[in-house]
């Protein structure tokens, strides 16, 4: 097994992480928003 990986595989898992971490960001504020537009719905 090869626990060192080389600086191209490493930059390349964090260029994936970045992504990643936008993409979950931006889905939990479009999840808040779609969440309030129902419970204002709901409650009016």
């Amino acid at each position: 097994m090869q626990f060192m990986t080389s600086g191209n595989d490493i930059k390349a898992a964090q260029e994936t992480y970045n992504g990643f971490i936008k993409a979950a960001t931006w889905g939990t504020g479009i999840v808040v928003v779609i969440v309030a537009i129902v419970i204002g719905l709901i409650t009016s």
